[in-house]
């Protein structure tokens, strides 16, 4: 398993450096001049770039960026004033806890739901499933975001306003993990935990609608070629239960395709999270990207990009070690 972790690790390094190269050229050509947004008078413009380094040739620039990274300086946003590793460090739990809340909320309803529909083929569960799979992946994200916010605020008054992690009245818990439905039971503040499910409740549920529609349609697809195979039929006839034979030997092989696609989806999720943080108002890395990138402010963007990137590696990390422990074959071929 070591030399699985290692071999994958080398072979990021290349990954990490192409996004560095490409996000420092990308936002050096996208449209908009940061000095002069920045600026103020027009005489200042000259001295802005100056400080910032803008008026050096292309190749220094990304040499001081890149002997900047070396050092951990990801460089100071221009509009909040606060080094970026600060600000992206700040933003990174909130981030993840709708991103991994919308994930285990997908799985939850999506891996019992294709699991259903392959052992009840054609029947009404296989048909819905097809039906809220189509859904899931044909409606936006924002769509589906706003419409929730009409559903369940404007209309039926069931969830809070769409106002960030928590509301007006509730005082944030003292930071341990970042994750608030963690560190509010950590400070034993049963209150404030509701008040943080109840804000986070309605932005997972927009992430999980998107993601459950591939896990879910997976998930069918693999089961039905392994309840097909002879070793199940095997199983059947030896007498085995259902739920002995659908859980512990059809979804168990059936399960590598759909770790595959669990990656997949949650890289896909950290996209659709930019979105889901603007509807909701939520204070994570996605909109604070979004806000940098309005702006022109170079250091947010290729921080928050690189910070993806080194996420995305580790979550391929990740997936390769589950493939490890569900099939040892796996780590023998690595």
């Amino acid at each position: 398993m070591l030399k699985l972790i290692t071999s994958r690790l080398l072979i990021a390094i290349p990954s990490l450096i192409g996004v560095v190269i490409v996000t420092f050229l990308l936002t050096r050509v996208l449209p908009g001049d940061t000095a002069a947004y920045f600026a103020g008078p027009a005489a200042a413009i000259a001295e802005i770039k100056t400080e910032l380094g803008l008026d050096k040739p292309l190749i220094i620039q990304f040499g001081d960026y890149v002997g900047a990274l070396a050092k951990g300086d990801l460089g100071t946003s221009l509009s909040t004033g606060q080094p970026v590793i600060t600000e992206i460090t700040n933003r990174l739990p909130a981030s993840a806890e709708l991103t991994l809340s919308g994930l285990i909320l997908a799985l939850v309803i999506a891996i019992p739901f294709g699991i259903a529909a392959a052992v009840k083929q054609g029947s009404w569960v296989d048909h819905s499933c097809r039906i809220l799979t189509t859904a899931g992946v044909s409606l936006p994200v924002f769509f589906t975001g706003l419409l929730l916010v009409y559903l369940f605020y404007f209309r039926l008054g069931w969830a809070p306003a769409p106002l960030g992690r928590l509301d007006a009245f509730a005082m944030a818990p003292d930071t341990v993990t970042g994750f608030y439905l963690i560190d509010t039971l950590i400070a034993g503040d049963v209150e404030t935990f509701r008040a943080a499910l109840a804000q986070l409740v309605i932005p997972a549920l927009t992430l999980a609608i998107f993601a459950l529609a591939p896990i879910a349609r997976m998930t069918r697809a693999s089961m039905l070629a392994v309840l097909s195979s002879e070793f199940v039929r095997t199983a059947r006839a030896a007498g085995l239960t259902p739920w002995k034979v659908i859980i512990v030997y059809a979804f168990r092989n059936a399960m590598l395709p759909v770790v595959t696609t669990l990656g997949m989806v949650f890289s896909f999720l950290l996209g659709a999270n930019v979105l889901v943080e603007k509807v909701f108002a939520w204070p994570g890395i996605g909109s604070y990207a979004v806000e940098a990138l309005i702006t022109s402010d170079f250091a947010p963007v290729q921080g928050f990009v690189l910070a993806m990137a080194i996420l995305y590696v580790l979550l391929n990390l990740m997936i390769d070690i589950a493939y490890g422990i569900i099939d040892p074959r796996a780590r023998s071929e690595a």
